[in-house]
């Protein structure tokens, strides 16, 4: 992915898209209009040459402080934004609209009308989490866990003691397996639990804390809330320590162990999967996936050691901790307290009609997509950007074809998997059908359990049978895109279809510098460190000659030892080998963006605008994409989660390694944007 917000580009696209909403007297929503290039959110105070992020959104960081509900703010978070007051508008109308409905409209209308409920909401307390915390308080033995375990993974997804889920066979991306991976954590990340520093002290006193409040307001006294909170610290601590770390997970190697479940069995004695599976009503298996082995040994300890009252309550702050954010104000506002505002940073919780609309989109997405894109998206649109797409891929296979480092034997492998990648635009071909779910105006959490319920059974059913290239990972309306390594896929949802990310007012040049560099940048994640480890199929292969490889690795090298280099707050450098693949992502999404620019414009008499050089323009357009500001508290947790670097690295650590920027900019040998000739990093 390029980001938390990415987008694809449009050739035609309508600067303001209105829509009239007939025999309503709800106001029409509408997407407003931002240019791809603002020359007001520049800084042209500062040399483009010494930071060249800063030169270009400078302006724009001084003109969008970050609201108080948001941890960072950004171009493509206003977008985000922007659709969501968008989706608000058909929202609030499907619930509004009295007499016939069609069906999707009646689903989207009513989960919204449960979720904008509070007072229904705050009456029921915690009485919506009875019937799942009796299904805990009546467990006697280690025994009876698994099926408990598989209900509350049913009802709530998420991965209790561990995770679970039909996943493609990696040997064999054409079928589908079960699998099941480490999980089990309340805090965002194994290194929470095992780092050392002052910060993650402090963050496990914090986490003990907001574990205690959460057992507190189940009813537990303050001193047995106490007691209870260490124990899931120590539980969770010991499956944390036993995970891989995010680093190592980014290996697909260390993500595979293809064993029988008869051998799962034997490792996790202690736990019933038999009835874990009958629960689940998953289809019969024999191989399983199931890694990092060391976790399910620990798992195993765990079941084993810990008395039955201690694995209770570890559940039972789970359930509570996982369906907080959709109880009443007391849990809503300590899962905000705690996940948003100390962790990232948060000043005030989201509006509920915010909340509520990301519900809608997580649980109904493709019912609510339908109606999303009958108004935003058009067959013109699809063709356009299938057409600019076509046109990145070619430029992909000019720059392998011309690659002085890879021999004609991985060459044509590389090429292989380029035509093979499937180019997904706008929305599925086919739409997820909901009818099967009951969704009731006054029941919002049941509605929350209905849905992920269905989701889960989807997932599951899926075990043993043919993958279908034509599902997406993402709904329509999320501004967002990215690249499959298994399916070879590229998607683009209908979401990140609109302006600033591609701008029909504007030239060519910021058009390709901002999301021609997307394309570019998804298309080349089939190349990076993880994406080169699969073929042309999907299938997790060595398709390398052992010297192109070498030189591969020396090359993606380049990239981790320029960007460990980098402060992203204090004095926490950012973890180069979290965020290698999207860094050599964005270096070769960039040039592929400028060799396709610079064919598409081949035979046009291209002038200055506004002052500034076509060139420049391209690389402006590049760097006002992630124009944003970010609090530091958010920072700091995605130096440790987030596999993407921080956005004044992603375009100045770009640029530095593209001579033509130098050029456009006339930057001289020895400033900070000018990597010298033996530190420029060359992959694709």
């Amino acid at each position: 992915m390029r980001k938390l917000l990415i987008a694809c580009v449009p050739l035609t696209i309508l600067a303001l898209i209105s829509f009239s909403f007939a025999q309503s007297a709800l106001p029409a929503p509408a997407l407003p209009y931002s240019p791809s290039l603002d020359v007001s959110s520049m800084d042209k105070s500062v040399d483009p040459c010494v930071d060249f992020y800063q030169y270009s959104c400078g302006g724009w960081q001084q003109k969008n402080p970050i609201p108080p509900d948001q941890t960072s703010w950004g171009v493509y978070g206003k977008l985000y934004q922007d659709n969501l007051n968008f989706l608000r508008g058909i929202l609030e109308q499907a619930a509004a609209t009295k007499g016939q409905r069609d069906t999707v409209t009646q689903e989207i209308g009513d989960f919204y009308a449960a979720c904008m409920d509070e007072p229904a909401v705050e009456k029921l307390g915690l009485g919506a989490l009875k019937p799942q915390l009796a299904a805990i308080a009546q467990l006697k033995s280690v025994n009876e866990l698994a099926p408990v375990v598989a209900r509350m993974q049913l009802d709530l997804g998420g991965a209790i003691f561990f995770g679970s889920s039909a996943r493609q066979d990696p040997d064999n991306s054409e079928q589908q397996i079960a699998g099941v991976e480490q999980g089990g954590i309340g805090l965002p990340d194994r290194d929470y639990y095992t780092k050392d520093d002052a910060k993650s002290k402090e963050t496990r006193e914090r986490y003990l804390q907001h574990v205690q409040k959460i057992f507190e307001l189940l009813g537990d006294k303050p001193a047995v809330a106490k007691e209870n909170a260490d124990v899931v610290m120590r539980i969770e601590t010991a499956l944390a320590t036993a995970s891989l770390t995010r680093v190592e997970r980014r290996d697909p190697y260390k993500r595979k162990n293809k064993i029988k479940l008869a051998d799962l069995e034997q490792l996790v004695p202690s736990f019933d999967w038999a009835a874990y599976y009958r629960t689940l009503k998953a289809p019969q298996f024999e191989i399983i996936n199931a890694a990092p082995p060391a976790f399910f040994k620990e798992l195993e300890a765990q079941l084993k050691s810990e008395p039955i009252a201690n694995l209770r309550n570890y559940l039972r702050f789970h359930a509570a901790n996982g369906y907080a954010a959709y109880l009443s104000s007391q849990f809503v506002q300590e899962n905000f307290d705690f996940y948003l505002k100390y962790l990232r940073g948060a000043k005030e919780l989201q509006p509920r009609w915010k909340r509520c609309v990301q519900y809608t989109d997580r649980d109904l997405g493709e019912a609510l997509g339908q109606a999303y894109v009958r108004k935003v998206f058009s067959p013109e649109l699809k063709a356009s950007t299938l057409d600019m797409v076509r046109r990145i891929e070619d430029a992909m296979a000019q720059r392998i074809g011309q690659l002085d480092w890879m021999g004609p034997e991985t060459k044509e492998q590389a090429m292989a998997k380029l035509h093979g990648i499937r180019n997904k635009i706008g929305y599925p071909e086919k739409w997820r059908d909901y009818s099967s779910v009951k969704i009731l105006r006054n029941d919002f959490l049941g509605d929350v359990q209905r849905t992920t319920e269905f989701e889960r059974h989807r997932n599951f059913n899926k075990i043993g049978q043919p993958v279908d290239h034509g599902e997406w990972g993402m709904t329509p309306p999320t501004v967002n895109a990215y690249y499959n390594g298994q399916m070879n896929d590229i998607n683009f949802p209908a979401g990140v279809l609109q302006p600033p990310l591609f701008d029909a007012k504007m030239d060519d040049a910021p058009n390709y510098g901002n999301t021609g560099g997307t394309i570019g940048h998804e298309l080349t994640h089939g190349f990076d460190d993880q994406g080169a480890k699969f073929d042309a199929k999907g299938n997790l292969r060595d398709w390398w000659t052992k010297e192109d490889k070498q030189k591969f690795e020396e090359r993606t090298k380049c990239v981790a030892d320029q960007y460990a280099q980098y402060v992203v707050v204090d004095d926490l450098h950012i973890n180069s080998r979290l965020t290698l693949g999207e860094d050599v992502a964005d270096l070769g999404g960039e040039i592929l963006g400028y060799i396709a620019w610079k064919d598409a414009t081949k035979d046009k008499d291209l002038k200055p605008v506004d002052g500034l050089t076509p060139e420049q323009r391209f690389f402006i357009g590049f760097a006002q994409w992630d124009c944003s500001n970010t609090r530091p508290e958010e920072m700091r947790l995605r130096a440790l989660t987030d596999p993407h670097s921080p956005s004044k690295y992603r375009i100045n650590g770009v640029v530095v390694n593209m001579p033509d920027f130098a050029s456009a900019f006339s930057c001289k040998a020895g400033q900070p944007m000018v990597n010298p000739p033996e530190k420029v990093c060359k992959v694709w």
